[in-house]
């Protein structure tokens, strides 16, 4: 749940009725309003701005590629396998 610090300001947008349409939806499906669903959605916006936009966080992903080593000498082979055990903390 996000917490707002200060008082609400109505605005008002225009969206496609094909948006309006799948957020009516996509809130129903959660239990939550559309407006919440706008909120949220405007909030990963500016989170993901502040933090360089998608552009600087594809950069910084880049810059990582091969810096690392696992050991491992199968890794383009079994890169899946491999996740797999990392996530299920196996390795």
């Amino acid at each position: 749940m996000m917490c707002y610090h200060g008082g609400m300001v109505r605005t008002q947008v225009q969206l496609p009725e094909e948006q309006v349409s799948r957020l009516k939806a996509k809130a129903l499906e959660e239990g939550t309003s559309l407006a919440e669903l706008v909120r949220r959605a405007v909030e990963r916006y500016l989170a993901e701005e502040e933090n360089g936009g998608y552009q600087e966080r594809a950069r910084r992903a880049l810059l990582a590629v091969g810096r690392f080593a696992s050991g491992a000498q199968d890794v383009s082979e079994a890169h899946d396998r491999h996740l797999d055990e990392a996530f299920r903390g196996l390795r």
